[in-house]
């Protein structure tokens, strides 16, 4: 990498697989959650949302039930949407906050002290907040912590607009969506491939030449 980090104005960390070690619990959420309609569906559903990653489960759960179930001609009957988000925020919160945190995160605060940081994640806002706080981390993200009902696409779009986020912007993240969003907005993008779900990172960041590191301990020794 050929850029000095503390030179952001604004820095846009997702939350699972960047801050906190949190994706295969969500992976593990969607299994179970959908697992009283079989096996099949339980994996159909992680298959998905693997190939889905920074995506809300919103949108998750609303595509299991329009093409999911309806694909597999399931002939049993299962639970509502509500009780698959139900089920789902109650496995999520309990592994997030058990989950490892990111090392290095305090050193990075330090070094980009005079830029502002938010959390812009696909997870729940109110359920990251509460977690945030309860794991001592909601001081380090003066800029906010945000999530859905509202897509990455649009927080980044109101927060810019309200001037929340300055550019030179960075967006840290782990998923194909992530970069979809911060190019949308007109950030720059490190992929963080430590944690990261992305089956075929590799070959994906070669091909659109996308800056590459492990984790986020990496910025604060360059």
């Amino acid at each position: 990498m050929n850029f000095d980090i503390s030179a952001y104005e604004t820095l846009v960390f997702d939350c699972d697989g960047v801050v906190l070690h949190s994706n295969s619990v969500k992976t593990q959420a969607f299994y179970q959650a959908v697992l009283p309609y079989g096996k099949a569906a339980a994996e159909s559903m992680v298959d998905y949302h693997l190939a889905n990653g920074g995506v809300s489960r919103y949108k998750k759960f609303a595509y299991f039930f329009e093409y999911i179930l309806p694909e597999l001609a399931l002939r049993c009957s299962g639970p509502g949407l509500d009780v698959l988000l139900k089920t789902y925020a109650e496995e999520v919160r309990q592994g997030l906050l058990s989950c490892d945190i990111v090392s290095g995160l305090a050193q990075l605060r330090k070094k980009t002290i005079n830029a502002r940081w938010l959390i812009v994640s696909g997870g729940d806002q109110e359920e990251l907040r509460n977690v945030f706080s309860q794991r001592g981390l909601e001081g380090l993200f003066d800029g906010g912590i945000f999530g859905s009902p509202h897509t990455k696409d649009e927080i980044l779009s109101r927060e810019l607009a309200n001037g929340n986020i300055l550019k030179p912007a960075l967006f840290l993240g782990d998923s194909k969506y992530d970069y979809q969003a911060a190019s949308g907005a007109g950030l720059d993008f490190v992929f963080l491939s430590g944690w990261s779900e992305v089956a075929d990172w590799q070959r994906w960041v070669t091909h659109n030449k996308i800056n590459v590191q492990e984790a986020i301990n990496d910025f604060v020794r360059i």
